[in-house]
């Protein structure tokens, strides 16, 4: 049986950053919406939560480790169908506030997009 797990996340902003990543069709969990922390779930109970927890400093450096958010779900692929995705949900993230840093191929196709979220973690959408 699989453990239940948190991504727990430092943040400047909580509510804005959970909005943000509402975009990816998580929705807030109850219970976890305060000015110094919010939380987001997967609606069907399949991924794990993500907290964010309010901190005074700012980012300083590189992420170690971020999110990925794969549009096309598990492989395989089809490459071509999955790079529609992709540019497909680029634009729903900057409207939700994330920018684009680069596109990343593989050859001639795709491979995923680096973003930053609004407090500029990276990201990629692949």
């Amino acid at each position: 049986m699989a453990t239940f797990w948190t991504l727990g996340c430092d943040a400047y902003d909580p509510p804005a950053d959970r909005c943000f990543l509402g975009a990816g069709g998580y929705v807030k969990e109850s219970g976890f919406d305060e000015p110094d922390n919010a939380s987001i779930v997967d609606p069907d109970g399949r991924g794990p939560a993500i907290g964010f927890i309010k901190v005074p400093e700012g980012k300083s450096a590189k992420n170690r480790m971020h999110i990925d958010i794969r549009v096309a779900g598990p492989g395989p692929w089809d490459m071509a169908e999955r790079a529609r995705l992709i540019r497909r949900k680029v634009p729903e993230l900057v409207a939700a506030g994330a920018a684009v840093v680069r596109e990343e191929w593989y050859g001639d196709v795709l491979g995923h997009v680096v973003m930053h979220d609004p407090e500029g973690n990276e990201f990629c959408v692949a």
